[in-house]
């Protein structure tokens, strides 16, 4: 039997299939690096319309596909594709929907304007991303997610799938990242981001300015661990989170190799 140690990534961002920040450049080392030092590696991203399948070698996994994530009621299938990482043996999975990520735009359309439904497509990537572990049937010791769009999963996971065995030991560490965007994700997001109610206002609470700076607020408030992922992150996050009771928090280092994330990966799974 395997003693190695299961890290999952969930980004929204990862090299080579899509660069917006420069931490998705880290993000591929931080996969590459643990899946070299014994730790067994799978990343989920989003299948945006950008990211080229023939170029990048992405395939149908169908006995992961048919997924339908359930919210407010509606049903949203998933189609699952997946990618070996260049030069590395390990597995990148992407989340696919027609209707939300097949867009030639990532987060506005061809004349700059903010997605109305970009909270929607927010709490499908993370609710699917869940449920998309759930049916690998492969139980992480440590999730890592990155990028404003996975700010709710330390919640879901603390909360709505706290009951779930494949998640009962999942350590979580989340990277704080640089505000992208100024825009809110709705009037509705709270409400979705519920999942049919099984989410307290309570816990919804360091979500309600619904933009940028509280998605990260929220994801580093559920995690275990947290990490910053640029040094020009917003200055409020910086204040209050670079020292957290409990929690294991690393600065951004330009110039770090990187082994301290794989120095708190270990302590995490122990």
């Amino acid at each position: 039997m395997s003693t190695k140690k299961r890290i999952l990534f969930i980004a929204n961002e990862m090299s080579p299939y899509l660069e917006l920040t420069e931490f998705a450049e880290i993000i591929n080392k931080l996969a590459v690096l643990s899946n070299d030092n014994n730790f067994e590696v799978r990343c989920i991203m989003p299948k945006f319309g950008t990211i080229n399948e023939r170029r990048h070698r992405l395939h149908e996994v169908v006995r992961l596909s048919g997924i339908n994530v359930t919210i407010q009621n509606d049903d949203y299938p998933l189609v699952i594709k997946v990618a070996s990482l260049p030069n590395a043996r390990l597995q990148v999975y992407f989340l696919d929907n027609e209707d939300f990520f097949k867009r030639k735009t990532i987060f506005t359309d061809e004349n700059e304007k903010w997605y109305d439904d970009n909270g929607l497509r927010t709490v499908l990537f993370c609710k699917g991303a869940l449920e998309t572990v759930k049916k690998f049937g492969w139980p992480p010791d440590l999730i890592h997610c990155s990028g404003w769009m996975t700010g709710l999963i330390p919640m879901f996971i603390k909360n709505a799938y706290k009951r779930e065995p494949i998640f009962s030991n999942s350590k979580i560490v989340f990277t704080i990242g640089q505000t992208t965007f100024k825009q809110k994700l709705g009037s509705d997001f709270l409400k979705i981001a519920a999942i049919n109610d099984l989410i307290t206002p309570k816990e919804l609470e360091y979500f309600k300015e619904n933009n940028n700076v509280a998605m990260f607020r929220g994801g580093a408030q559920f995690a275990d661990a947290i990490s910053f992922g640029a040094d020009n992150v917003d200055k409020k996050l910086v204040e209050e989170f670079s020292k957290v009771k409990g929690k294991k928090v690393l600065k951004f280092d330009a110039e770090s190799d990187l082994t301290d994330y794989l120095q708190l990966y270990n302590d995490l799974a122990k």
